[in-house]
């Protein structure tokens, strides 16, 4: 059983590690977290909006990923365009992927109720590897000593929407990046194209219920498929549960989310894997913060995204 989870521990860990496309860290609670992956989405709440989240994957199976977020954006006077900054911390085992970027997005009205926006990101990532790994590697040339680096990328995307639906595409990074520079040790950076969308239905006065979708392609990685299904009641406390499904780790999940006032909403997910990996963790947990001002006059209507 020991061999049998140390082959586990080390496909993950160094699947990712030798040559296969590094993606960015995928979350339960994409719809609140889009500008992470769609910069287009900057502005889109019409509002500075604040959002902080922690994912702790995989518990209890060491060297799981660890992941931070915090994204602040917000329309500008121009209502037209938007502007934002995200960044994220993601640690897989002995390695560590920060991404510092900015956001820009330009709007343009497609009918009485819809918008199309076109956006921009920009910025850096950073690759390094543990220090008490390159210790105990301490024979190895390539990685005793490894420096951190940084590396520019760029991306772009769309997102067209209403208050009541919406659509996005975008490819976050662009370059096809390779963060150490030797043939025998890789991390790359490969691109990954997003398509999401959601419907908010009105069942009745004080009932909504909003399913939404995720579709990931990455060049050299399993296709990925999200898709949650949500009910909100009286504006105030949305309940839901989500399904992954990819080539190596699916799972299946809950949502709840309180608003606990005008400005402030906090959220938590928990999935459960439907892969080998089921028998060697307890589970992935998801806590959400958000912070937003409302102090415009420009905001028309409830955001359910």
């Amino acid at each position: 059983m020991k061999l049998i989870k140390f082959n586990i521990i080390a496909f993950i860990l160094f699947s990712s590690w030798m040559g296969v496309a590094q993606q960015l860290p995928q979350f339960t609670q994409y719809m609140y977290n889009t500008i992470s992956i769609n910069p287009a989405y900057a502005g889109s709440r019409e509002t500075l909006s604040i959002v902080g989240l922690h994912r702790s994957q995989w518990v209890g199976l060491e060297g799981g990923p660890q992941t931070q977020t915090l994204s602040i954006h917000a329309p500008m006077r121009n209502e037209k365009v938007g502007l934002g900054l995200s960044f994220i911390n993601d640690e897989l085992g002995f390695q560590n992927f920060s991404y510092l970027y900015g956001d820009f997005s330009y709007t343009i009205r497609t009918g009485e109720k819809s918008e199309l926006a076109f956006g921009l990101k920009a910025g850096f990532t950073s690759y390094s590897l543990d220090a008490d790994f390159q210790q105990s590697q301490s024979n190895d040339p390539v990685i005793f000593g490894f420096e951190n680096r940084w590396k520019p990328n760029i991306g772009t995307g769309v997102y067209w929407h209403s208050n009541k639906w919406y659509l996005g595409l975008s490819a976050p990074r662009i370059l096809n990046t390779d963060y150490t520079g030797d043939a025998e040790f890789e991390a790359l950076e490969r691109i990954s194209y997003y398509f999401t969308g959601g419907y908010v239905f009105k069942l009745s006065e004080n009932t909504m219920f909003k399913p939404a979708v995720l579709l990931k392609a990455t060049n050299g990685a399993p296709l990925s498929f999200d898709a949650t299904a949500n009910f909100l009641f009286h504006d105030k406390f949305w309940i839901g549960a989500g399904y992954r499904v990819n080539e190596r780790a699916g799972a299946i999940g809950g949502i709840a989310d309180f608003q606990v006032s005008k400005q402030l909403r906090i959220g938590y997910a928990y999935e459960y894997p439907i892969s080998d990996l089921r028998p060697y963790t307890s589970g992935t947990h998801e806590v959400l913060l958000m912070f937003e001002v409302f102090k415009s006059k420009r905001i028309k209507s409830p955001r359910y995204f």
